[in-house]
């Protein structure tokens, strides 16, 4: 995202969704102005206890508390692929930039392992809410590209990038008892037999796949950029 954007010079950034706080202060590093944006309070305690350099204001997707063309760049990392209504969020996007969106969303998840468990341990898949048919679009960097630019982003370029995350066993069943994703929210649903049953076949997936003591996961993901017109 960086390269794709160039030099800062004296430009202002939104990050939005940005969490923890962990890439606006990357971005604030490299020299941008940074304004950090996260619905979620206990997020925006992290962050700023962590990073009390960069602003961390309360504002969610599709209506942020922003005037229209507030910031240079705005950038929603993994975000449009949580919200309710992303054409919606990404139109806000553009909104709120003067110059430039990036965004970026999977296209292939770590969802593919849990899915595997899940069927190996008999249970039934973790069926979240759909989106509206409207709503939705294709998990693809095509049809990424098309959803922005049906948002108002023109041009948009996409480049899927593809990487191996060496994860943690034990760290990966912590999120699962945790709540975290779709993983976390079918077995915080089960009883205790079938949780027994879920952490068997978690079990059996990591021993046959770990490598060194970590396990190797596939990812893919679509990094999108646009000009705000």
């Amino acid at each position: 995202m960086r390269d794709a954007l160039g030099a800062p010079g004296d430009r202002s950034l939104l990050d939005v969704g940005a969490g923890d706080g962990t890439l606006a202060v990357a971005w604030s590093a490299a020299g941008w102005g940074v304004t950090a944006c996260e619905p979620e309070a206990s997020m925006r305690a992290v962050s700023r206890r962590r990073h009390p350099a960069i602003e961390s204001l309360d504002g969610a997707l599709p209506d942020l508390p922003f005037d229209d063309g507030a910031f240079d760049v705005v950038v929603a990392n993994f975000v449009l692929n949580h919200v309710a209504s992303p054409r919606a969020s990404a139109a806000e996007l553009r909104r709120v930039s003067r110059g430039t969106v990036v965004a970026t969303t999977w296209t292939m998840s770590p969802s593919w392992l849990w899915a595997e468990i899940t069927e190996r341990a008999g249970l039934e898949p973790f069926v979240g809410t759909r989106l509206p048919a409207a709503e939705d679009f294709e998990r693809t960097p095509d049809g990424f590209a098309g959803m922005l630019r049906d948002a108002g982003l023109e041009p948009v370029t996409v480049a899927e990038h593809r990487w191996t995350w060496n994860a943690r066993p034990e760290l990966l069943w912590l999120s699962v008892e945790g709540g975290v994703a779709g993983a976390g929210a079918l077995y915080a649903g089960l009883g205790a037999d079938d949780r027994r049953r879920f952490r068997a076949a978690f079990d059996l997936v990591v021993e046959e796949r770990r490598t060194g003591g970590v396990l190797p996961l596939e990812h893919r993901a679509a990094i999108a950029v646009g000009a705000a017109v």
